[in-house]
């Protein structure tokens, strides 16, 4: 008889933790689990990447409120969710004035205020699983309003960089058998905040699939990447502080101060963008620093570039930077907590210390390097990035491995 599985995320919208949900979801041995995937907003640019053995729930009003506006929860009915979403946002408010903490951090501290006050309104599933796996934080539903025989919340990202009530933040986490981190770094990391859940970490690495990656990356050339004797960098990620795309500006100036010739393209969405406008007005970067949006395939572009930079603050497990190896790119990234975990530095990819200096030299050095650029992408292509045993790992917890 077949295990029943559910997976719960947020949404399929345009990301590195959706696309990784996707290679999860493509991996999964279909003759021997059944596997509903439960979207919080039934949603997204990446829908069309779900195996259709995946049994995609239908959409739970209450759950999809989280992504609406406010008004719009009020006026279809659910008047205490949306005085939930008030008052998280008004008693955050209080506590980041009280705190003397900068804005940046309130987008994760908002959201675990508002699942800790409204979890109680959300409907819990009837049906029983064998094994559910929340693969974004935070993880409430799947704690509280699912019932399983084992369940395991996913880590993608460095928690010491959140500004969250980690107290109540590690009751959430109790609830679960197993807690897998994407990389060994990011569980470090993780465990520096919640020492106590040693016992729970493991490490489960990313699912990739070279081959996708490389069909896609043949679906198009764009011809704005591709025209011209300059040299053509390229960054992917959300426009949110992690991602650093302001700090990358800072250093394509330097790059243009130094007299070198590049055009450095960035690929992205999110509440950022406005401060990254600003950003390249201010440091009159308008034909030399290009957001080129949303794209719900990036490969191409990535196929198209000189060098691919990643030059977040922190990171978990940064899938882009995977992409852009499987696509025999050179990639500079920058020194954060879990860098080592994610390149292996001066074989695959470039690691600078995080300064605009800093990675400055580095994409000179590379710019004029032909051999060590021919290298660092040879050494890429002859790696497999795929991580496909890692499938393995989740049947031997869903099959009872949990202790």
């Amino acid at each position: 008889m077949k295990k029943q599985v559910l997976i719960t995320a947020c949404s399929m919208d345009i990301g590195g933790i959706e696309r990784s949900l996707a290679g999860l979801l493509n991996a999964f041995d279909y003759e021997k689990y059944d596997v509903d995937l439960l979207l919080f907003s039934r949603k997204g640019e990446f829908l069309n990447l779900l195996p259709v053995q995946c049994h995609v729930l239908p959409e739970i009003p209450q759950l999809a409120s989280l992504l609406e506006p406010i008004k719009s929860v009020a006026f279809s009915g659910h008047i205490l969710l949306a005085f939930s979403r008030l008052f998280s946002k008004a008693m955050i408010k209080l506590r980041l004035l009280s705190k003397g903490t900068a804005k940046k951090e309130t987008g994760a501290a908002l959201l675990q205020k508002y699942w800790d006050n409204s979890i109680k309104m959300m409907p819990k599933l009837q049906k029983e699983y064998d094994a559910v796996l929340s693969f974004m934080w935070p993880h409430h539903f799947a704690a509280k309003n699912v019932y399983a025989k084992i369940k395991i919340a996913w880590v993608h990202t460095d928690f010491t960089e959140l500004f969250i009530d980690n107290t109540k933040d590690e009751n959430i986490w109790n609830e679960f058998d197993k807690i897998a981190a994407v990389s060994e770094d990011c569980g470090k990391a993780f465990l520096k905040i919640y020492p106590d859940l040693t016992n729970k970490l493991i490490a489960i690495e990313n699912i990739l699939s070279a081959d996708f990656v490389r069909k896609q990356a043949d679906e198009f050339v764009h011809a704005e990447m591709t025209a011209g004797s300059y040299f053509r960098i390229l960054s992917v990620g959300r426009f949110c502080y992690a991602k650093a795309f302001d700090f990358a500006a800072e250093i394509c100036r330097k790059l243009i101060d130094a007299g070198v010739d590049i055009k450095w393209y960035i690929i992205g969405f999110g509440s950022d963008e406005a401060l990254i406008r600003r950003k390249i007005v201010e440091l009159s970067l308008e034909n030399s620093f290009i957001i080129l949006g949303k794209k719900s395939n990036p490969y191409p572009y990535i196929k198209a570039c000189d060098l691919y930079v990643q030059p977040s603050r922190y990171e978990g497990k940064a899938v882009t930077i995977r992409e852009a190896q499987m696509l025999g790119k050179p990639v500079i990234i920058t020194n954060f907590a879990s860098a080592a975990s994610q390149v292996t530095a001066d074989y695959d990819a470039i690691i600078s210390p995080m300064d605009a200096e800093s990675v400055a030299i580095s994409i000179k050095r590379l710019i004029n390097d032909d051999s060590l650029r021919n290298a660092l992408s040879a050494h890429s292509l002859s790696s497999d990035y795929s991580n496909a045993d890692q499938i393995n790992l989740i049947y031997k917890l869903i099959e009872g491995g949990a202790d």
